[in-house]
């Protein structure tokens, strides 16, 4: 009798086990929700000591330990203004986080002239961040409620980079004198690189390091080239995948493989012209890209070096691979499984991590299926 209990326990096992299994190309994976109950999350960071650090919309910085929520948020932050999709974003931690604990977060903030993209550090202590330092001031800020960016990467000399959106003022993704619609670069205490593009020229904000972005909210570092890669929203179309280069024209909203809202309607001069970069990746019609990583783990051997990205809109799990700097295949995985994917982690474990932006969002983990 045991044996027959143990041999239909085992069969049970397996038919659950081959329920929650998704197939994909090169892997079968199951999907395991660690935490649920997330106030619209929005980033994700590892710490050295196995913890995260979660971040949620409404300005709270939350700890999971063991997969489980710490309801206590941590303290000390910077006052965050929510305000349209605006509110804490991004969280990063300094490359020497292990001797010095600094943590860094991008958010909205008010100041007299509306509201844009602010980035500050303070030393993680228990549940407290101490000595809170603002590091970085969007200026102009502006009134309306879109496009805010924004995601913090920190390259392999150390510099930091902050991506920033248009604040739903297309023009203002060309001005010079305009911290919208750029990529940021300042070294990790706010300071001003020297090699940065248009320092010293006229007219042109030094922290600028690249212009033409519509809306970056996904930004990683190349594992071979070091390179930043981000992706951008198009409108109703023209979602991009690009490398950014220093001083480089990303073309927005000049050109743009999007059409407007409703109407469909060209916008700017087309999809190309000379001295504007072309994007590497686009989708048409628009998945609503937020977060992305590159996997180089090894618990999924055959997806070494493609890079995955959330969509928001179309609800899914995007993996692209790669040769070199170009991108040669889409694969689509988990639509309609999750919701809105907001954050994507390659996490040290070799896993890869996801966070969905709901109300009730879900801190969720892709392993092998066994």
């Amino acid at each position: 009798m045991k044996t027959i209990l143990a041999l239909l326990g085992g069969l049970l096992a397996a038919q659950l086990a081959a329920a929650q299994t998704i197939p994909s190309e090169e892997h079968s994976f199951r999907v395991v929700e660690l935490v649920r109950g997330l106030e619209q999350p929005w980033s994700l960071a590892f710490l050295p000591d196995g913890r995260m650090l979660v971040t949620e919309k409404a300005g709270r910085l939350r700890l999971v330990k063991d997969n489980k929520l710490d309801p206590q948020p941590v303290a000390g932050l910077p006052e965050v203004t929510v305000h349209g999709q605006g509110g804490l974003m991004d969280v990063a931690l300094h490359p020497a986080f292990a001797q010095n604990g600094l943590v860094y977060l991008s958010y909205a903030a008010r100041g007299a002239d509306g509201v844009g993209t602010e980035v500050a550090r303070g030393r993680l202590a228990g549940h407290q961040l101490e000595n809170l330092q603002v590091l970085f001031r969007q200026s102009p800020k502006g009134t309306r409620g879109q496009h805010f960016g924004s995601r913090l990467v920190f390259d392999r000399q150390g510099f930091l980079y902050i991506t920033l959106g248009d604040r739903g003022e297309m023009a203002r993704a060309q001005n010079p004198d305009d911290h919208a619609g750029s990529v940021i670069r300042l070294h990790d205490d706010g300071r001003v690189p020297k090699d940065n593009p248009f320092v010293g020229r006229p007219g042109w904000k030094p922290e600028k390091y690249t212009l033409g972005h519509r809306n970056q909210q996904g930004a990683v570092l190349h594992p071979q080239s070091g390179r930043l890669w981000t992706h951008e929203h198009g409108p109703q179309g023209g979602d991009e995948v690009n490398v950014i280069r220093a001083g480089a024209n990303y073309g927005w909203p000049v050109i743009t493989y999007g059409v407007n809202y409703g109407i469909g309607t060209r916008i700017g001069e087309g999809s190309a012209k000379p001295g504007m970069e072309q994007p590497l990746h686009k989708w048409v019609p628009s998945i609503a890209p937020s977060g992305m990583a590159f996997y180089t783990g090894e618990k999924f051997p055959k997806w070494r070096g493609d890079l995955f990205v959330g969509a928001l809109r179309a609800e899914l799990l995007v993996r692209l691979k790669l040769d070199g700097e170009r991108i040669v295949h889409e694969e689509r995985l988990l639509q309609g499984t999750l919701g809105r994917i907001r954050d994507v982690r390659a996490g040290p474990d070799g896993l890869i991590y996801l966070l969905t932006d709901e109300s009730r969002g879900v801190l969720a983990r892709l392993e092998p299926a066994p």
